[in-house]
């Protein structure tokens, strides 16, 4: 598999290669190919290479780094479906995205080589971390009383602790799962909302229904509701409660008062496991200075028990063309 340097006369003579990849059971390319090739394609156009395919060799030219990467990628893809997981588009990009991060004089970072040790599996499907945070994440969600997951939409916080909490229901650790979030008014009044307090407040349990619908089938979803094993709730409905035995799930966190927060954290019970996810940068609260999230990650930081998973933008975890759209707005850098 040694590099021969394929010299093109450019002016911007950027070094390139050409390596050759040899995989060892040649009827798993159809799977990492993908559809029309479609995994293929997707590589090729994220990291301006060209791959072609002979056999079950795969030969790869580009510029050295970018070549390189599309190596790391194809490894890894072609490792994960060898342990029997599911190659989409979505984990393609992840793979992509993972191997951006500078390695090692060519060696290949475990969470793009290796499939993931950690994963979350639910009725509907197995979940497999999409981004190095989230594998820490993920490990905290297995480990720790209490966890705070912190940083922008769409990182997947809130997705991972409902199926984390599903998969614990199921295997029967915790008795029931509580579902929350403050109900604050972000800029729409919900006077003006149409239907009863449920349907008020359900525009903004959205994410959560989602999420649960994602990893239970939807007539034991509706089951679980009815019987009271799955509660989804407004913060104001855990007032004066022990929570036992349940996974709590508290979203957009940051929207809680200190004094909400507090009631929050101190309903904590035998057997639970808590989990407050929210963007300390996007508080929509009157005085923002008041936010429940901030100040009980400057009290609780490194208490026992209690893990702080910091996410940033590199974590979102969005389609390719969302992320050309926010690079387009802020810059590579976004």
């Amino acid at each position: 598999m040694g590099k021969k340097p394929n010299h093109h006369h450019r002016e911007d003579a950027t070094e390139r290669a050409r390596l050759e990849v040899v995989f060892e059971r040649p009827h798993l390319l159809t799977t990492l190919f993908g559809q029309y090739d479609q995994n293929l394609v997707a590589i090729e156009n994220r990291l301006g290479v060209y791959i072609a395919a002979r056999g079950n060799k795969l030969q790869i030219e580009g510029e050295a780094h970018a070549a390189n990467r599309a190596r790391d990628v194809m490894t890894g893809l072609y490792n994960r479906i060898v342990a029997g997981q599911e190659i989409d588009a979505g984990a393609v990009e992840a793979v992509i995205a993972m191997s951006s991060e500078p390695t090692l004089d060519g060696i290949i970072r475990s969470d793009v080589a290796e499939p993931p040790k950690v994963m979350i599996r639910t009725r509907k499907k197995t979940i497999v971390p999409r981004s190095a945070t989230q594998v820490t994440y993920m490990e905290a969600l297995n480990r720790n009383d209490i966890i705070f997951a912190l940083g922008p939409a769409g990182t997947g916080k809130t997705y991972l602790a409902v199926a984390q909490a599903v998969s614990q229901l199921i295997n029967g650790s915790v008795d029931r799962l509580i579902l929350s979030r403050p109900a604050v008014e972000a800029g729409e009044k919900l006077g003006f909302l149409p239907g009863d307090m449920k349907e008020k407040v359900d525009p903004y349990l959205r994410p959560i229904y989602d999420a649960l619908h994602d990893t239970l089938p939807a007539e034991q979803v509706e089951r679980r509701i009815a019987s009271g094993e799955i509660e989804i709730a407004p913060l104001a409905f855990m007032r004066g409660r022990t929570l036992a035995n349940a996974f709590i799930v508290l979203d957009e966190a940051q929207n809680t008062t200190i004094a909400q927060m507090k009631m929050f954290l101190t309903r904590f019970g035998e057997g639970s496991r808590m989990v407050i996810c929210g963007d300390p940068k996007q508080v929509d609260l009157p005085q923002p200075g008041t936010s429940g999230l901030a100040d009980a990650v400057a009290r609780l930081d490194g208490v026992e028990g209690i893990a702080m998973v910091p996410f940033g933008i590199g974590d979102v975890v969005r389609h390719p063309v969302v992320g050309r759209i926010v690079q387009a707005y802020e810059g590579p850098d976004a």
